[in-house]
């Protein structure tokens, strides 16, 4: 019986997962894309089917390219430090030196944090008396406004959004720096090479599917950003911290407009959907070349 059902084994095991993606991802994005053809503007049970119309007014609207410019520079700012920063401390973390758990805990420790707690916090921080411009106050400067300045506000919620991912990055590419084997790092101290040189020649290659893995994931992460500035701004002032996935959020939960945020959801989607295949032509090709 058991050699009966051998050969559809693999297949049993995959069926959970296959059954969550079906159930959670398929199906919502499916309905997802019907209703970015439909308009609910005139009540929310009965839908008017009105084929591009949605995606028509989307690429009109001044306020999308806005949030689509808010949202590049939210990835234009976060994935580089991401990906370079947690890199720098695992490398620091990976040598010989004392108390280093308690080092690792303290930099992982805002990963276990609520973001909307973390949010919370910073939105004290950033008040306009709070701790931040009491510091800038002591040198002299004017009071800023972190979160009511358009010049600031979008650039004081990224560093949320980075202080809170570093420490979960750091453990992936500590984990990654186990698999290099140490005789290479013997044989460069051997050739006299210095610290920079070991790891740019050493480490990275050897760890660069697991930067480029980093890369995708905070670049998807940042591109869907929503509850630092749901707490932190609303995606004020003046729309300079709104993000295309808060922009989706309120056009269908406080505008009830679902026809036009769903239609903002497939282009968000098919923007995720580029920067997945840009990592795969960039770092991951030879993978898929038969």
């Amino acid at each position: 019986m058991f050699k009966y059902y051998g050969k559809y084994a693999p297949y049993l095991f995959l069926l959970p997962a296959i059954l969550l993606l079906v159930v959670f991802f398929f199906i919502p994005f499916f309905q997802t894309v019907i209703l970015s053809f439909q308009d609910y503007g005139n009540s929310i049970y009965n839908a008017t089917f009105v084929g591009l119309q949605n995606y028509i007014a989307l690429f009109k609207n001044p306020i999308f390219y806005k949030v689509l410019a808010n949202t590049f520079i939210y990835l234009v700012v976060a994935v580089p430090i991401l990906a370079i920063l947690p890199l720098f401390l695992a490398i620091l973390l990976n040598q010989q030196i004392r108390g280093i758990t308690v080092y690792k805990i303290l930099i992982y420790l805002p990963v276990i944090v609520s973001i909307v707690v973390a949010a919370i916090a910073f939105k004290w921080l950033y008040a306009e008396q709070g701790i931040l411009n009491y510091f800038v106050n002591l040198l002299g400067l004017e009071s800023v406004g972190w979160l009511t300045d358009p010049n600031w506000a979008l650039y004081s919620v990224i560093w949320v959004t980075i202080w809170k991912g570093i420490g979960y990055y750091m453990m992936i590419y500590l984990a990654a720096l186990m698999s290099v084997p140490k005789e290479l790092y013997e044989a460069c101290d051997i050739d006299g090479a210095s610290f920079l040189r070991k790891h740019l020649t050493v480490t990275i290659p050897h760890i660069l599917p697991t930067i480029a893995l980093v890369v995708t994931i905070s670049s998807i992460s940042a591109m869907k950003v929503f509850a630092e500035i749901y707490v932190m701004t609303k995606g004020g002032p003046l729309n300079s911290s709104k993000t295309i996935v808060y922009y989706i959020y309120e056009r269908a939960f406080e505008n009830l407009d679902l026809g036009y945020a769903s239609a903002m959801a497939v282009v968000l989607l098919l923007i995720v959907m580029v920067f997945s295949l840009i990592n795969i032509l960039c770092f991951e090709r030879k993978k898929y070349q038969l």
